[in-house]
């Protein structure tokens, strides 16, 4: 039981992370297709600055869940994020 809600608290953060990105693409984007943008960014090194900008959404989610008190979901949200500031900060200096 625990473990389920920890992987739909996980995939949630996932998703919630996919969408931010996505937003955060067609902010700062002009106007351009959502992988060309992506790679644009990649060559300029701002690739993780605009995932960190899509986690931004997973603030939401855990503040849900927190407040419904469904904590081992907004632990999965938490590791989501965790998991993503890691992973930007090793490209970073990749």
């Amino acid at each position: 039981m625990i473990k389920k809600e920890l992987l739909i608290g996980a995939i949630i953060g996932l998703i919630a992370n996919a969408v931010g990105l996505y937003f955060a693409t067609l902010i700062f984007g002009n106007n351009a297709d959502f992988f060309n943008v992506l790679k644009s960014a990649s060559s300029e090194g701002i690739l993780g600055k605009l995932i960190s900008l899509g986690a931004v959404l997973n603030l939401i989610a855990f503040f849900v869940f927190i407040k419904r008190k469904q904590d081992y979901r907004a632990r999965g949200v938490l590791l989501i994020t965790i998991i993503i500031a890691v992973s930007t900060f090793v490209f970073k200096f990749i």
